[in-house]
């Protein structure tokens, strides 16, 4: 018996843990807009390594693009649009670096399944070329580094600007991404049966929207899908994950 390492925390004790978080944060937390976001929308050999040092790969089901330690206990699943402008608020000023902070401390993998049903809401290719392009990414071992170039760099939602030229001078921002092999495979929608399968699971899956985060597969409580644009609450959230979360006490009210 292991000394000192807490059980992981599985299904309702999970759930209970969020629930008591949501009431800690305020149990009226921020909702993503999922107006915007698409509400109602309903490893493949030895996995390359990103110049930060964690491992992603492509699993079994073609579509799930895992980053982190593949041993490490616990998955944080995350759905994603690249036109969606609630996942690159997520990326840039919410929870998502903290995720990626404990990914690479190995305490956990994120795994992303990326949707693409935003072309079909406004008009044009920009979800399904970047998904591609992502995706072309990761065969060169710089998904993570390109997605948060994406994010960083990602067009008014309103605009189809993820365009082949886009996102290949995007990719120049990416150290050793650009290649001929690359390049083809954006201009010539090389993975697109990748797009359609992603796009797919996305929907079988019953994702509320994006972004949206699964914890150890299980789906969040309503009240609680707002925890991620705080980087406290994530953290805490890893915390529960890892069955190290202990609520606060309430505040008693001082006396006279």
């Amino acid at each position: 018996m292991q000394v000192g390492r807490r059980r992981p925390v599985r299904g309702a004790a999970l759930l209970a843990g969020v629930l008591a978080l949501v009431c800690v944060a305020g149990c009226g937390a921020r909702d993503p807009d999922r107006a915007r976001s698409g509400e109602g929308r309903g490893g493949r050999g030895a996995a390359a390594v990103s110049a930060e040092g964690s491992a992603e790969r492509l699993e079994r089901d073609g579509t799930t693009i895992t980053v982190g330690d593949s041993a490490a206990e616990h998955a944080f699943m995350l759905y994603e649009d690249p036109r969606c402008p609630v996942c690159q608020e997520f990326e840039l000023t919410g929870g998502a670096k903290t995720i990626m902070a404990s990914v690479r401390k190995g305490e956990l993998r994120v795994q992303y399944t990326l949707a693409s049903f935003l072309d079909d809401r406004l008009g044009g290719h920009g979800s399904v070329k970047a998904v591609n392009a992502l995706r072309a990414a990761l065969e060169q071992g710089k998904f993570a580094e390109y997605h948060d170039v994406l994010y960083a760099n990602q067009p008014p939602e309103e605009v189809d600007g993820f365009t082949d030229g886009e996102l290949l001078a995007l990719a120049s921002k990416v150290p050793g991404l650009r290649s001929e092999r690359f390049d083809s495979a954006v201009r010539t929608m090389r993975y697109r049966d990748f797009v359609e399968a992603s796009e797919k699971a996305y929907e079988a899956d019953g994702a509320g929207g994006t972004p949206e985060l699964r914890v150890d597969g299980i789906v969040l409580p309503d009240g609680a899908r707002g925890l991620i644009f705080d980087k406290e609450s994530t953290s805490k959230l890893i915390d529960i994950a890892m069955g190290r979360f202990r609520p606060d006490p309430p505040r008693m009210p001082a006396e006279g």
